[in-house]
């Protein structure tokens, strides 16, 4: 017997029952709508709250939880949907991921979906909502999610050209972790955007009070950050050296 077919067979009666009612209902929907009009289509329904899906989960919080996942991910530019995830109302889309993380807390679905494929949004607006549930939830627990707004800052950086908003997404990386497995490229972002920022004095402070905490203990990496913050310090002198703009 495989492992799909022993965690099917360990599922709770109830809650296999509704799945296959699910499922069926979601086949019996897609053969049907070929035949109807666009506007019949809807944009996602308003989400439940994780007590109600708890309560149909028979104990069983993940199992619903991802099931939830698969319903909302079905409003997808893959399937036939009228109406592709980027057209969708986030501020809905956003309740729904929240609900069902709140299901199952332990799941990076959620968050994986939101920093992975609804920031990628070509809409700016609905693109940093997807980033901002990405950040409220790290602070709930950022050992545990920081890879995910280390994610939406790259995003806020490269694709929104926000840097403000990259640093405020590093910035809580390098407050908020506390887990030394934590790699040190995450908790380091904010520097290197900093520099990005041409905010140089302020990237020097803090690569130097790095070096200087001991936090660094690989000879290599502490010699790769020394010599930033010799480039760093050359790059300020030349700036002094610079005549000013008239």
């Amino acid at each position: 017997m495989s492992a799909d077919e022993r965690a099917w067979s360990s599922l709770p009666r109830g809650l296999a029952a509704g799945f296959t009612v699910l499922l069926a209902a979601q086949m019996t929907w897609h053969g049907l709508r070929a035949d109807l009009p666009r506007e019949a289509f809807a944009d996602l329904p308003p989400a439940p709250n994780s007590a109600t899906l708890r309560l149909a989960a028979f104990g069983e919080d993940a199992a619903i939880a991802r099931l939830a996942m698969l319903y909302l991910q079905s409003f997808d530019e893959r399937g036939t949907n009228a109406i592709p995830y980027q057209r969708l109302d986030y501020v809905r889309l956003i309740e729904w991921l929240g609900s069902i993380l709140d299901t199952d807390p332990r799941s990076g679905y959620p968050l994986f979906a939101a920093a992975r494929v609804y920031a990628e949004n070509p809409d700016p607006a609905k693109a940093r909502l997807a980033l901002e549930f990405v950040y409220r939830e790290f602070l709930k627990s950022p050992n545990t999610r920081w890879r995910w707004l280390a994610h939406a800052a790259l995003l806020a950086k490269h694709r929104l050209k926000d840097l403000p908003l990259a640093r405020r997404y590093a910035a809580a990386i390098d407050r908020y972790t506390t887990d030394p497995s934590v790699p040190a490229w995450a908790r380091q972002m904010e520097i290197f955007i900093l520099e990005d920022m041409n905010e140089l004095e302020a990237a020097k402070i803090m690569l130097g009070g790095l070096l200087a905490s001991g936090r660094i203990t690989d000879p290599a990496e502490a010699k790769f950050l020394k010599q930033r913050l010799e480039q760093l310090e050359a790059r300020i002198q030349g700036r002094k050296r610079s005549p000013a703009p008239r």
